[in-house]
């Protein structure tokens, strides 16, 4: 396992159990072992906590994707915000 899987706190077996439960696609090497992104392990990591307080893996898993799409669905709109009241000189600040 890579360092930075061992970094955010999670194992192979997790990451294993959320592969077969479809909640995460590992990539493939050409060696064919399995190789996570930076922000699958993120989500790991996240969700292994969840599931260390009682919450069952899928849920937990999903919790952790859905509140990052809000974040980004967030941080979008605020750049749209900013954008448009330097576009518009007459906004209010």
């Amino acid at each position: 396992m890579g360092r930075a899987a061992e970094l955010l706190g999670t194992t192979q077996g997790f990451l294993r159990a959320l592969g077969e439960a479809r909640l995460i696609t590992p990539l493939r090497s050409a060696g064919g072992h399995r190789r996570y992104s930076r922000y699958q392990l993120r989500i790991a990591a996240r969700a292994r906590e969840l599931v260390d307080q009682g919450m069952p893996i899928e849920a937990a898993c999903r919790i952790v994707i859905l509140g990052d799409q809000l974040e980004e669905a967030q941080r979008i709109n605020d750049e749209h915000r900013r954008a448009s009241r330097s576009a518009d000189p007459a906004a209010p600040a």
